[in-house]
């Protein structure tokens, strides 16, 4: 078996020890007799297994025991409605807008209410996290929300905006436990789990206690967060078998130090790469400054033929799924919890030979 480094940017890679410890139980879970595929959600067995996972998450993210913790289903585009279904009273929230799924978040609350936008970046390609005014902010909105990290544009929120009493609401799916986050400074926090939680098809949803059962009239049941938590997660089927990989990679990321621990490597991880881009004549950043994402990072050569033929050469050495975005073009490499540092030195001299190659 030849594994590849896989900078995708979701469904991404799943640590190595992950799917070796799924592949010896997944004709079997330890005693059961079956595959977790395969019993039913409701089993004593299975109930560890979700309760496991929960716990592993709470442990992780230092999770304050006045929020929930939800295992749902259909990504975080399900959440954009979900949100303002279950926060809206005065049917108004404030957005910052920094890209693609920002814009979709603001698109579904405008279906149920008034979405305001008090700062963006769309004017520069979504390059930066604009600076935040807080005279904009709107005093009867129901709800802030920011995506906390820009999966396409690379950037990130390095600060929090003060709401005082409004809940902050953020779309953490490229970012939850990439680095030490304080849970208590929000809202609610979604994360479709294909980055840095575990397989496609599980959404996790992180909801302050007081924000649950305030649904509109006429929210679909399995919209309305009051249905999970007083279910545990287990009023339908839930995705049973990505469950149990999160599970594995909480336990996994609990042996790398943790939060704090996998947070250090990145910021490692990042730096080594950012830069090279700095120092590149051939290469460049899209992003520059304190924005800087650590798990996602665009860069181009100003010149689309060569930029196709880098992505091309690194699929042949190993290195797969750095095409950029085509919004911004080029090429992005996602470097999530589940990259070892390794696979970005070995990206870095890649673009050294490439230059030498083709400078």
């Amino acid at each position: 078996m030849s594994r590849v480094y896989n900078f995708s940017p979701g469904p991404s890679a799943l640590p190595l020890p992950v799917l070796e410890k799924a592949s010896e139980e997944l004709v079997e879970y330890g005693a059961s007799g079956m595959s977790v595929m395969e019993m039913s959600h409701r089993s004593k067995v299975y109930d560890g297994i979700i309760k496991g996972a929960e716990n592993s998450l709470r442990k992780l993210m230092g999770i304050p025991d006045n929020y929930k913790v939800l295992f749902v289903q259909g990504g975080a585009s399900t959440q954009f409605a979900a949100v303002p279904l279950n926060l809206f009273r005065n049917k108004k929230a404030d957005f910052v807008n920094t890209g693609l799924w920002s814009k979709k978040a603001i698109s579904e609350a405008k279906k149920f209410g008034t979405a305001v936008v008090v700062a963006s970046s769309e004017e520069a390609v979504f390059n930066y996290i604009p600076k935040l005014d807080k005279s904009k902010f709107s005093a009867d909105a129901d709800y802030f929300h920011i995506t906390l990290n820009n999966t396409i544009y690379g950037t990130r929120f390095t600060e929090l905006p003060e709401t005082g009493e409004i809940p902050l609401v953020t779309d953490a799916s490229s970012c939850i436990l990439s680095e030490p986050l304080d849970v208590s400074k929000f809202g609610v926090i979604y994360a479709g789990a294909q980055k840095n939680i575990g397989p496609a098809g599980l959404t996790v949803v992180i909801i302050r206690e007081d924000l649950i059962g305030r649904a509109l009239p006429g929210t679909p049941t399995m919209l309305d967060y009051k249905t999970h938590a007083e279910n545990d997660s287990l009023y339908n089927t839930p995705p049973t078998f990505a469950i149990y990989i999160a599970m594995l990679v909480f336990e996994w990321l609990e042996k790398q130090g943790g939060v704090e621990g996998v947070g250090a490597l990145n910021r490692e991880k990042a730096d080594l790469l950012y830069a090279h881009l700095d120092d590149s004549k051939m290469f460049s950043a899209t992003v520059s400054g304190a924005d800087r994402s650590i798990m996602n990072i665009p860069f181009v050569t100003g010149k689309e033929e060569l930029d196709a033929k880098f992505v091309k050469e690194a699929e042949k050495a190993g290195l797969v799924n750095l095409k950029g975005h085509r919004s911004v073009g080029g090429m992005r490499a996602s470097i999530y919890n589940p990259m070892p540092i390794e696979g970005v030195r070995a990206l870095v001299e890649f673009m050294k030979e490439f230059e030498r190659g083709n400078g």
